[in-house]
């Protein structure tokens, strides 16, 4: 299946089978996900958090916009006890950003790629009994709404649900792809940036379909990491 996307050199960017997403996500490989041309028509690298690496992480700071994401449930924020970042959500899309985090312990200044990774693992660690995680810090999390994208059809949670969909730990890592030149990559530049990787391509929507048609999500939490 491919996608047109609107732009100054009209790109199709083809779409691998949902099948295929998921068999990456569970595999520790990095897919892009697109949202709609009427939203922010942006492309995110997106992998499953208990997956995350150093060197995955370094492609995303060093690819995309470098503001790294872990999306989680409302399940996990609470056993994270994590405060939104505002009282009152005023952003364009509600993107539900919380306080930022960082590991407790095994890190330096948080900035590393090595040390975000450290700080996700001990995220996805943490229960009501025991944090791992310190605020503020260099990772940002964003929680989804309990309903996936069936609720909001969102980066954030598309990134816990195919996470979820594959049967792992439901949150997912994210980051912005951008251009060289600091602006948002579309249309071609995505595409290129797939052929260039190897990445597949899936959208929100197709997500969201999957879902529909009886996709079925993982019910592991905090505190059920079997």
């Amino acid at each position: 299946m491919t996608i047109a996307i609107p732009t100054a050199s009209p790109q199709a960017i083809e779409l691998a089978p949902l099948p295929a997403i998921l068999d990456a996500i569970r595999a520790g490989r990095p897919v892009l996900v697109l949202d709609d041309e009427d939203r922010e028509n942006e492309a995110d690298l997106v992998c499953a958090a208990e997956r995350i690496t150093p060197q995955l992480m370094a492609m995303m700071i060093r690819e995309c916009s470098g503001i790294v994401c872990l999306c989680i449930r409302p399940d996990q924020a609470s056993a994270l006890k994590l405060r939104p970042m505002v009282e009152v959500n005023r952003s364009r899309y509600a993107t539900a950003f919380t306080q930022s985090i960082e590991a407790a312990h095994g890190v330096t200044t948080g900035v590393s790629a090595a040390d975000r990774v450290q700080t996700i693992q001990c995220a996805l660690r943490s229960t009501l009994e025991r944090s791992e995680i310190v605020s503020p810090g260099h990772v940002f999390p964003l929680v989804a709404r309990p309903g996936g994208v069936l609720e909001r059809e969102g980066h954030t949670e598309a990134a816990v649900d195919l996470a979820a969909l594959a049967g792992l730990f439901p949150a997912g890592v994210l980051c912005e792809l951008m251009n060289p030149d600091g602006s948002m990559a579309r249309g071609e530049q995505v595409a290129a940036f797939a052929r260039t990787h190897g990445l597949l391509c899936t959208t929100v929507r197709e997500v969201a379909d999957h879902r529909r048609r009886g996709g079925r999500v993982s019910a592991r939490g905090p505190g059920n990491r079997a």
